[in-house]
């Protein structure tokens, strides 16, 4: 399968070991999106708060980037592996991620239709 080097939409939902709606929690999301917007490769970040009961993870972070080089560059950035090591690791009981290709869900596939 080929890979595409497009945009992508970086997800992650997670679960903190921390009380619900704590102090703790606030400053997690806030410092999540303080650090990781700081790596200049980041697009649309968005830290969110879970409002359905189709699933039961309460937390998540977006964000996009231009292209795969980019999103690599974000995954060993300074900041981000500091904050992985320092906070996440630490702090994060949980998690799901997902990545998606922005630009190929609806491009049509080689050979397709044919």
């Amino acid at each position: 399968m080929e890979q595409r080097q497009g945009r992508i939409r970086h997800m992650v939902i997670f679960d903190l070991a921390r009380e619900e709606g704590s102090v703790e929690e606030t400053a997690f999301l806030r410092d999540g999106e303080r650090i990781l917007t700081s790596i200049p490769v980041v697009r649309a970040f968005g830290a969110f708060r879970q409002t359905s009961a189709k699933n039961d993870y309460r937390l998540g972070f977006s964000m996009e980037f231009d292209s795969r080089a980019d999103y690599e560059a974000y995954n060993a950035h300074p900041a981000h592996v500091s904050f992985v090591e320092e906070r996440w690791q630490k702090e994060v009981s949980r998690f799901l991620e997902i990545d998606f290709d922005l630009d190929g869900a609806t491009a049509p596939r080689e050979g397709a239709g044919q």
